[in-house]
């Protein structure tokens, strides 16, 4: 499993760049954007990488963040949605914006992507709500077995703090989408003076950090 490519950039064509690795080159596909941040022919670049075998193909699919990786691995997840439509996601989506309009059920967004009507934006909506679900009930319980043992400060301020904050409640369970844990955005979030920030400024603000 490659879970990146670092290299000279050798080529960018219109779906993918072949990426140079000790004299291998990588054909890596990735979105128009994501070409565009890559950088010029000869330089240094870091793609992360999700590698995809099938009986009738193998391919690279490449990304700038870890959090366009997790959102396209997301995406991979939900009945319907296949590699190129997750690839035109990420060309109209930031991960922030995806995450928020599933979290707040937004069908608008998706629906502006190609390829996406009301019936798939809804169906992504409901299998991806349910993964949060899901991750948020797990964690959950892994916080209360923790806590039985060792209940620190740290934590009981966090949970002072966010209690009742509905933003701050969407904006964690829109940033474990993307595979932080309840834990690491709660920590993130004591950083950010959050009066009056909406839940998209929340998200992009926990971004900036987690991704530090």
């Amino acid at each position: 499993m490659l879970a990146y490519i670092k290299g000279t950039l050798e080529m960018k064509m219109t779906e993918y760049v072949v990426i140079d690795v000790g004299g291998l080159g990588y054909k890596v596909f990735m979105s128009g954007i994501g070409m565009e941040k890559l950088g010029n022919i000869g330089d240094q670049v870091k793609v992360y990488t999700y590698y995809r075998v099938r009986e009738d193909d193998i391919s690279i699919y490449g990304f700038n963040t870890n959090e366009e990786l997790r959102m396209f691995e997301l995406l991979l997840s939900v009945s319907g949605v296949g590699a190129k439509t997750a690839l035109a996601m990420l060309a109209v989506c930031t991960p922030s914006e995806f995450v928020l309009a599933i979290v707040s059920e937004d069908i608008n967004v998706l629906t502006s992507i190609p390829g996406i009507g009301p019936k798939s934006a809804k169906r992504i909506i409901l299998e991806l709500k349910d993964k949060i679900k899901k991750e948020q009930q797990i964690q959950e319980l892994e916080n209360v077995s923790k806590n039985n043992k060792d209940i620190s400060e740290t934590s009981i301020k966090v949970k002072q703090m966010i209690e009742d904050d509905n933003k701050v409640q969407e904006a964690i369970a829109a940033l474990q989408v993307l595979g932080y844990s309840k834990k690491e955005i709660e920590k993130a979030f004591m950083k950010i003076d959050k009066a009056g920030l909406s839940t998209e400024d929340l998200i992009k603000k926990g971004l900036m950090i987690l991704a530090n």
